[in-house]
């Protein structure tokens, strides 16, 4: 048994707090797990839930379009959630909840390796940057503990709103050319420019 199935088993068993209690399913992560690419959203919704699939509804079918506008498939890239289970109706999970999942997703993190995390959405990004706004913050790759850590708006906020999905099709469309920084940046060695520490130069 591979240790990713060990951990999606650990999460499908959990009872670490209450949102076990009303879940359908666990929603551990879909996806290629030598992905370059790893987006990470807010938690599953009654979709997901059903299946134990992150992004499956609405806001999936966008997320799905957005990849295909740049070449990519779910296959392709790794999607999870910062909680594994649904909140009722919906609602924002509560700080207890993400410090609860918080091990399986930074297990997530250490086995995936990703070149690029795409933090949708404010819980996401927190994560990383705690205390910063998404709205301020989008569309600008940071570093973090050696990873790139690149913060869009969630597709559900965009569904809501045209500003918000032009923004989010904007920010998609410059994730090619930032997996090939990286993927350079790796192969070569090479260190970020001295004022791009925290914002990559081509952004």
């Amino acid at each position: 048994m591979s240790d990713y199935t060990t951990l999606v088993n650990q999460i499908s068993a959990c009872t670490k707090c209450g949102l076990s209690k009303g879940r359908t399913k666990s929603v551990p992560g879909d996806g290629s797990t030598s992905a370059d690419v790893m987006f990470i959203g807010e938690g599953p919704g009654f979709y997901e839930d059903q299946q134990g699939i992150p992004f499956v509804g609405r806001a999936g079918n966008l997320l799905n379009e957005m990849l295909a506008s740049i070449g990519l498939r779910r296959e392709d890239v790794y999607i999870t959630n910062m909680v594994k289970c649904r909140p009722p109706n919906n609602r924002d999970p509560f700080p207890v909840e993400i410090s609860s999942c918080a091990p399986y997703m930074d297990a997530q993190i250490e086995m995936i390796q990703p070149k690029v995390i795409v933090a949708l959405g404010r819980y996401s990004f927190s994560k990383f940057f705690p205390g910063e706004t998404i709205g301020k913050a989008r569309g600008r790759p940071r570093e973090w503990r050696g990873l790139v850590v690149y913060p869009m708006y969630h597709p559900a906020a965009a569904l809501r709103s045209g500003k918000l999905h032009d923004s989010l099709r904007q920010d998609f469309s410059k994730l090619p050319d930032l997996i090939r920084e990286v993927s350079h940046r790796r192969e070569t060695g090479a260190q970020p420019k001295r004022e791009t520490v925290r914002q990559m130069s081509m952004f």
